[in-house]
């Protein structure tokens, strides 16, 4: 196989001339962890998603037992030449995170921004990896399914739908491409390197990681001259797929302060609004909701919804100027004080994704009870705790 031709597996979304964009996924999951937050970040990247060796589409084949990260991060920028991409944001989870944060260090002028999600600048003991591959080896990737599955997520989201398909991924994992992957987190060390990180850095923990606990991001965080932290309630190690919400305003918080004009800027036709407008509103209110009330549309409201679409959606929702959590916190107290209460049910919905805790949605409307009133805060609480309880069943 030609040098020039890319040997990962990758899958690459948005406009083709666009910033690039490369997503790197965590060890025993495949290109399909970054599903959630494609279509968002694919609207002004040229987003790029590979899979590890022996992980989704990717050959074991292409690395050895023994490997290091500097051996991943050369697949990686072979992946880029191929597809002729200089110079790239770079976002990664975990084994991922540590490949972009090794070509930081190495290969600086390769990478415009960095965003480390749920990652170390070293994972842990040696012997702890080395273990873990001599046992895969010796058994399988189903010997790690359990352990994984309680790293990955907390109790609650661990029967999901989505969790129960990030395990399947797992359990196809080639054994010697997982294992070669241990072998490459078992000597990764850059903890002396981080000052060395020139661009703009984001590290996203979750609070309930077992894996690469918060303090890990405070590291990275610290150490990393041009970075800042985001720590997400209810996330364990796979924080994009148990808040995806979240992590994905986090990510294009970050986008847009590395890359000014690049991000989230509105656009000025009907024509861009409305596809603008589309993807954020399926971002915030979910794919179901929005496929729903599109099954609803007749020719007499048709014209409103395109209204809302470009309007609310398309020049509101999209301008930069406020991050999502706050205009949900701003939406949830006018529904409260007009009394929309079929609209403030799905904007809880919509809060949670953009990354509201249930604790902050009850501290919006106890302040609601100060400024639009008890009865109005009364009503309110009752429509969310509702709510609530039945995304906890969902989950």
């Amino acid at each position: 196989m030609s040098s020039s031709i890319p040997r990962l597996h990758h899958r690459a979304d948005g406009p083709t001339g666009a910033p690039p964009l490369l997503l790197g996924p965590s060890l025993g999951t495949s290109l399909a962890l970054w599903d959630p937050q494609v279509p968002a970040l694919a609207r002004h990247h040229r987003v790029v998603r590979y899979d590890l060796p022996g992980h989704g589409g990717s050959p074991a084949e292409l690395l050895d037992a023994g490997a290091s990260v500097a051996d991943l991060a050369a697949l990686v920028l072979e992946l880029a030449d191929g597809l002729g991409i200089d110079r790239f944001a770079y976002a990664g989870v975990s084994l991922g995170g540590a490949v972009g944060t090794w070509l930081a260090v190495h290969r600086p002028e390769r990478v415009a921004s960095l965003a480390l999600v749920c990652s170390s600048a070293r994972f842990g003991e040696p012997d702890g990896w080395r273990e873990r591959a001599a046992l895969v080896r010796s058994e399988g990737v189903g010997a790690v399914v359990s352990s994984s599955l309680e790293r990955w997520f907390t109790p609650g989201f661990r029967e999901s739908a989505t969790a129960r398909a990030l395990v399947a991924d797992l359990r196809a994992t080639a054994a010697e491409g997982y294992a070669a992957c241990c072998d490459a987190l078992a000597g990764f060390d850059v903890r002396g390197a981080l000052p060395r990180i020139a661009v703009p850095t984001l590290a996203v923990a979750g609070r309930d990681d077992p894996a690469t606990p918060p303090s890990h991001a405070r590291l990275l965080a610290d150490a990393v001259p041009s970075a800042s932290l985001t720590e997400l309630a209810g996330a364990a190690h796979l924080a994009g797929a148990e808040r995806p919400g979240p992590v994905l305003s986090a990510l294009l918080t970050h986008l847009a302060e590395a890359a000014p004009g690049t991000e989230d800027e509105p656009p000025t036709d009907d024509d861009g609004r409305r596809a603008a407008g589309s993807a954020v509103r399926r971002s915030v209110l979910g794919d179901a909701h929005v496929d729903r009330a599109q099954e609803r549309t007749s020719a007499f409201t048709e014209v409103f919804q395109d209204f809302i679409t470009r309007y609310a959606w398309g020049e509101v929702w999209t301008r930069p100027g406020l991050p999502r959590a706050t205009r949900s916190c701003i939406t949830l107290t006018a529904l409260t004080a007009r009394g929309h209460h079929d609209e403030l049910a799905m904007h809880v919905r919509a809060a949670l994704r953009n990354g509201l805790t249930r604790e902050e949605i009850g501290e919006v409307l106890l302040q609601t009870a100060v400024y639009c009133g008890v009865p109005a805060a009364n009503s309110a609480f009752a429509v969310a705790d509702r709510v609530l309880r039945e995304e906890e069943t969902d989950d």
